[in-house]
């Protein structure tokens, strides 16, 4: 059944620019583990010899980890707990299903995977209206797209410069360009499509895998992008006026390119930035690419989440879907 919304379906309103968002969506996993069916396009994603309920108790504490971390660098963070049936195994990245913007949309967003079908819950959305103050004004759903198999799996295959209106993506299996054009024509962005592979020649599942867009920051894998189109890339990029920090394939094989900066408050600093990132990404950046990266924010901020990088085939950014508060 469709998801509904009796709060608005109107058209969207237009230029509400803002990078960083102040509340995040987080889903407790009730059934996460290895899915056989989505790592046929992630090849991060790994079997684990422990038992599915040791790997499962990991991941949750590794997301209740997360979740307090965040809380603790005053994030608003709206937890919400996944339901038990049907297992969803990849529950805990609610970012692929949904997205809340600045302006007032709701996008709900058409899923390669069958098993990951099943995540997109009203009842999610609805908690996210009332814990946030989100006001609806306009529903996309291009779910409809699952029929003619394509796919768009929300700010995994988009990564956005919301000031520029720019949305970067790279084309895959999950990634289709037909969808990513309507997602652009529908919210006013430019988009960027490009081609992707790691050093084996697979095209990246999603696009923040290699690439992170920050409020004064880029940091990209640019190696990774195509011979064709890496030029066209980078000067988008670098006339954003934000600083490249290219962390090359091998940042991006640990997670180095999935992070993402959230707007924050401290009582020292008053308005601020965190950024986010896994254990694992900031062991690969080296010393000078971390010294930039911390010039370019007001916090930093690593978390280990080594069972769901290695099982689930995605690191902390995938973990934290962006509530932007309507203007």
């Amino acid at each position: 059944m469709p998801l509904t919304f009796p709060d608005g379906h109107g058209t969207p309103a237009q230029n509400c620019a803002q990078q960083c968002a102040d509340a995040v969506l987080m889903i407790r996993p009730a059934g996460f583990g290895f899915n056989a069916e989505t790592a046929a396009t992630n090849t991060f994603q790994h079997p684990d010899a422990a038992s599915p309920a040791a790997t499962a108790q990991l991941a949750r504490a590794e997301f209740e980890q997360l979740a307090h971390a965040l809380a603790s660098e005053g994030v608003r963070v709206i937890a919400l707990d996944d339901t038990a049936a049907p297992r969803k195994p990849d529950a805990v990245f609610p970012n692929n299903w949904v997205s809340f913007h600045a302006c007032g949309t709701v996008v709900l967003y058409p899923m390669l995977s069958t098993s990951r079908r099943a995540e997109r819950r009203q009842d999610v959305i609805e908690k996210v209206v009332r814990a946030s103050g989100f006001k609806v004004s306009h529903l996309l759903d291009l779910t409809h797209y699952e029929a003619e198999g394509k796919f768009l799996e929300g700010t995994g295959s988009l990564v956005l410069d919301h000031i520029n209106r720019v949305a970067y993506a790279c084309a895959s299996a999950r990634t289709h360009p037909d969808v990513v054009a309507e997602w652009a024509r529908e919210l006013d962005y430019e988009a960027v499509i490009f081609q992707a592979a790691d050093a084996g020649g697979v095209p990246f599942y999603h696009t923040n895998v290699l690439m992170c867009v920050g409020a004064r920051a880029v940091v990209i894998g640019a190696e990774a992008i195509a011979a064709s189109d890496r030029e066209r890339v980078l000067a988008r990029l670098t006339a954003s006026g934000r600083e490249i920090i290219d962390v090359g394939q091998a940042g991006i094989g640990q997670f180095a390119g999935n992070m993402l900066e959230l707007a924050s408050w401290d009582e020292a600093l008053g308005d601020c930035r965190v950024l986010v990132m896994s254990q694992r990404a900031r062991g690969a950046l080296k010393p000078e690419a971390f010294a930039q990266l911390s010039g370019c924010t007001d916090t930093v901020l690593t978390v280990p989440v080594p069972t769901i990088e290695a099982v689930g085939g995605g690191s902390v950014r995938c973990m934290i879907a962006e509530v932007f508060t309507s203007t």
